[in-house]
């Protein structure tokens, strides 16, 4: 259950700043459809607009990264910081971008690998090889 009202359009058209961040996140995506996580958001119009506009910078821009690499990313994280619904939501978008299962089972692993080595260095307290460190010859 949510701990913030999931505003639906109506309550959003009241807001102008919040209804912009609505009508903005509709012709970017190419979509009618407004996720649970922009309707909780829309309770704080500032915020939701400031979140909009960082999230349209990091995922939407061009850069070195593809749009399906990003995606991985997010995945990722969310995993590791136990996000539900954005590991939902990511995965979603990374399918949207071409993720195949294969890859999708291979980032599990990945995933799942980088948790059980993170846990044995932090519990081994494993020192830093210089080798790896910024400006290591």
């Amino acid at each position: 259950m949510a701990t913030q009202k999931l505003l639906s359009d109506d309550e959003v058209r009241r807001h102008p700043q919040a209804w912009a961040v609505f009508e903005d996140i509709r012709a970017t995506r190419q979509s009618d459809f407004i996720n649970n996580f922009w309707r909780a958001l829309a309770n704080d119009p500032p915020q939701l607009q400031r979140v909009w506009e960082q999230l349209k910078q990091v995922m939407m821009t061009e850069g070195e990264l593809s749009p399906l690499v990003r995606e991985l990313i997010y995945i990722a994280v969310s995993t590791a910081n136990g996000c539900s619904y954005c590991i939902h939501s990511h995965t979603a978008a990374a399918r949207a971008k071409g993720m195949t299962d294969g890859q999708h089972a291979e980032l599990l692993a990945v995933i799942g690998m980088a948790a059980q080595t993170n846990a044995l260095v932090t519990a081994l307290q494993v020192p830093v090889d210089a080798a790896f460190q910024v400006g290591a010859a």
